[in-house]
């Protein structure tokens, strides 16, 4: 058995869980994920400053007093904080190795890297999998950071090298792969973000950790003594967030999500088996991000009576400031909030906010024209006018896009703590990503039944999450006969009618039966990314809890 720790889901994530987990419990790896789409433009931004940034800086603070912790315990720490740097990241380590007196063998992944391919952008990075990390791991690497990989790849190494898996041992790789997507996110496995969490105690949840078993199988668990809970619903939870339907693909294998088995396997244990894989696909996804332009945002507070009137009346003065400046945004976006309610006891309760945001290749074009009309309109606009902070000069945003290259191009290598460079072959078999078929749907609950108005989440889960410029939304119940019931009510059609924000955008609804759950993937809900910050929730970390709170014919049985 293998036991692998998480210590980080992102970038910022809590500063002393690397601490909490080396001396909370056994482990034999531990990891930390803290890249995500936009920490990828951060980094950029960074490198941009300094030529020898361009990592994840938490990741050394943390090192300096755990990794004496590690070394002691025998702990070995993969993590993907190299970013846009991985060589940076890795002599930085072991400066500060030799500065605490720690005496440990260092090693790096590169390869990722495509931006010469992809000239303009910031940041071009192909996701790797994990053979470049189990090369470190067998040539005795303590500590191995890496660029770009993907989330799983970090579990996916790890038991490539502890169990020698070959790259055809498909069904175990998968398992690594569906164990590593539970992982990555950090305490979302363990009570975080999670829609059941009234139940549980989730004021401060233990990192996760998996038990992982020569044939792929795992079990999810935490430190005991921590916070938070481990069970079907968590893990369900975690494993639909931020993907798409059944074949969820990766460089060392596709797993097939819905062949998962999850079973409670005693207090904060859930059991993972039954995982299939086949073949990867022959291209790797690749990340770009580049700077898509300026923005400058105001929200205005429009308080008690005739809201839709002040919001009508501000922003007719803010376009007529437009035009006698004879210079608009290229981009001009109203949304009006209406957070407020009638007969409201605070100022706060009785107020609606309206957000304008503006976008342009050209700073000034959302900078001063923008400022100076909201700010000159202080005195002359709707009664109560202010704003919930002064407008700037703008900000520059990024935008992220999707590209996929063939394997084969892609020098995926790794340095090992000798200094010597070993290349990872790419996949010799692969299999074209296409579509799973439709499972079965199960037999429709007896019609005819009482039904009661209520909302959907008294009955249903849901995660969701950002792809780029898509959204998803898993939605999960926790018996068979609600199981009868979500999988006919909710169609395409449905949640359109619940989310109307869907409506004219393309939804596919994967099924996923083991796991008594549907996955909805919104195409182009997000815009160009959350770096672009288009909507109001720009990750889309929330859609899942709107449509929970979405009023429903349930039947009574279920309540």
């Amino acid at each position: 058995m293998l036991r692998i720790g998480n210590a980080s889901g992102f970038y910022g994530d809590r500063f002393d869980a690397m601490s909490e987990m080396l001396t909370g419990g056994a482990l034999d790896v531990l990891t930390g994920d803290y890249l995500a789409e936009l920490t990828m433009l951060i980094l950029g931004r960074d490198r941009m400053k300094d030529p020898r940034l361009g990592y994840a800086k938490t990741f050394l603070r943390q090192l300096e007093e755990s990794l004496g912790l590690a070394h002691e315990r025998g702990v070995r720490i993969v993590a993907n904080a190299g970013g846009l740097n991985p060589a940076g990241l890795a002599d930085a380590v072991r400066e500060l190795a030799a500065r605490v007196g720690v005496p440990v063998r260092v090693a790096h992944v590169e390869g990722d890297d495509l931006s010469a391919r992809f000239p303009g952008t910031l940041a071009a990075n192909a996701y790797l999998g994990g053979a470049g990390i189990a090369a470190c791991l067998r040539a005795g690497a303590d500590v191995v950071v890496t660029g770009r990989v993907t989330d799983a790849a970090l579990v996916t190494g790890p038991a490539q090298w502890h169990f020698g898996w070959g790259p055809e041992e498909y069904d175990a790789l998968a398992g690594a792969v569906v164990a590593g997507h539970v992982l990555e996110c950090g305490t979302q496995a363990t009570g975080g973000n999670y829609s059941f969490f009234t139940g549980h105690d989730v004021r401060r949840p233990g990192f996760p950790a998996a038990e992982v078993h020569a044939d792929g199988s795992c079990v999810i668990t935490k430190h005991d003594g921590t916070g938070g809970v481990v069970d079907v619903g968590t893990v369900t939870a975690q494993l639909l967030y931020e993907t798409g339907g059944a074949r969820y693909a990766g460089p060392d294998v596709t797993a097939r999500l819905d062949s998962v088995r999850l079973t409670q396997d005693g207090p904060d244990r859930v059991r993972v088996d039954g995982v299939r894989g086949e073949a990867p696909p022959p291209t790797l996804k690749t990340g770009l991000n580049r700077l898509g332009g300026w923005r400058n945002e105001v929200v205005f507070v429009l308080t008690g009576l005739d809201i839709d009137a002040k919001a009508r009346l501000v922003r007719d003065q803010i376009e007529d400031a437009f035009a006698r400046a004879k210079s608009r945004p290229g981009e001009v976006r109203w949304d009006l909030a209406r957070t407020d309610r009638p007969d409201a006891d605070t100022e706060e309760t009785a107020s609606a906010l309206l957000r304008l945001v503006v976008r342009d290749p050209d700073a000034e074009a959302v900078g001063r024209v923008v400022s100076g009309a909201a700010i000159e309109a202080a005195l002359g606009s709707y009664p109560g006018f202010h704003v919930t902070a002064p407008p700037g000069k703008g900000t520059p945003y990024g935008v992220f896009e999707t590209a996929y290259v063939d394997a084969t191009t892609v020098e995926h290598v790794a340095v090992l703590p000798d200094g010597r460079r070993e290349t990872v072959q790419a996949a010799a078999h692969t299999r074209a990503l296409e579509p799973a078929l439709d499972p079965d749907l199960p037999e429709p609950l007896p019609v005819g039944g009482p039904v009661r108005r209520a909302p959907l989440g008294l009955v249903a889960g849901a995660r969701s999450g950002d792809k780029g410029g898509d959204a998803n939304v898993g939605v999960w119940v926790r018996t068979d006969e609600a199981w009868r019931w979500l999988a006919h009510e909710l169609t395409v059609d449905r949640f359109r009618e619940l989310l109307p924000e869907t409506a004219d955008l393309r939804v596919v609804r994967h099924v996923l039966p083991n796991l008594r759950a549907l996955n909805f993937v919104v195409h182009g809900l997000l815009g160009e990314g959350v770096a672009a910050q288009a909507r109001f929730d720009p990750q889309a970390k929330a859609v899942g809890e709107w449509l929970r709170a979405r009023y429903v014919d349930v039947p009574e049985v279920l309540l």
